[in-house]
């Protein structure tokens, strides 16, 4: 597997999403991705236009959606990368070195420098992934296993770029804010909030199957704007899409409060392939086929 899915959320971030250039073959963008020399403290995904129809490890493109007046954007990229480390400085000189290395297949679309908020806290300031599995749960939840074909220990991962209004958000009293969240900031507690309220909407075990995903998002700011950077791995994409629904109000017309002062501004579905000590494991993509 890629270990650092499950490491705690490093200091600092930068992400990157890129395209295949249209003139480059599947087979030569993939070629380019395996040139990579990615540190295994780094975590790399690959869009379903990049896996081949013989691919085993199949994933779809994420699905635009919307709720009683709430949308939820498609933004699919063929390519994602997630630099980790604990100094800004450096990893933005090793962003800048990966999209010119990547430069003849694929175009940078976005890059997204993103930080640790204290014990790891939305800017809000309440705490992030606070039912994140833990251990062999946290394993079961975020990787394939028992499958075989070369994909035993990838992972699918969910991203999205959420942008907090964070000056609406100040505006309400701290109850209102706590029953947007479900917690109280106080003690990170949950009481009997509003049918809205974001921990009701996304409780993991309340689904069919179970919803559980490991969350692994960091805030980001730029310019004016500011907010956060979610990412959730999960075995398939089943779960991610289960919670998203019910918080858009699909499933009972409920929207969850965190459009109140957030919403979600792009949308990406990826395929975290395994890798070994000779670097990514392309087994599951069945490239000889």
């Amino acid at each position: 597997m890629q270990s650092a899915i499950l490491q705690p959320v490093p200091s600092h971030g930068v992400y990157l999403t890129l395209d295949k250039l249209p003139e480059v073959s599947v087979l030569q963008a993939l070629h380019c991705i395996q040139q990579l020399e990615l540190a295994e403290q780094h975590v790399i995904g690959i869009g379903a236009a990049l896996l081949p129809a013989t691919a085993t490890a199949k994933i779809a493109a994420f699905p635009a959606m919307a709720g009683p007046g709430v949308t939820v954007p498609s933004t699919q990229a063929d390519l994602w990368i997630w630099l980790r480390g604990d100094e800004p400085g450096p990893l933005v000189v090793e962003a800048q070195m990966m999209a010119a290395e990547l430069s003849e297949c694929f175009d940078l679309i976005q890059q997204t420098q993103a930080f640790k908020h204290g014990s790891g806290r939305d800017l809000t300031g309440y705490e992030d992934g606070t039912e994140n599995p833990d251990g062999d749960d946290a394993v079961s939840a975020a990787f394939v296993g028992g499958v075989g074909d070369g994909i035993d220990g990838s992972s699918c991962v969910a991203v999205q770029q959420w942008v907090h209004d964070l000056a609406a958000f100040s505006l309400h009293s701290q109850e209102q804010k706590d029953n947007m969240i479900g917690r109280r900031l106080a003690d990170n507690a949950e009481f009997d909030a509003p049918p809205s309220a974001h921990v009701k909407r996304t409780a993991q075990e309340q689904f069919e199957p179970e919803a559980f995903v490991l969350r692994r998002s960091m805030p980001w700011a730029e310019s004016a704007q500011a907010g956060l950077m979610f990412v959730a791995f999960g075995h398939s994409t089943l779960a991610f899409e289960q919670q998203m629904q019910r918080m858009a109000g699909i499933d009972d017309g409920i929207v969850d409060a965190l459009f109140q002062f957030s919403r979600p501004v792009t949308g990406g579905y990826y395929w975290c392939p395994p890798r070994s000590a000779a670097g990514l494991n392309w087994q599951g993509l069945n490239l000889t086929a």
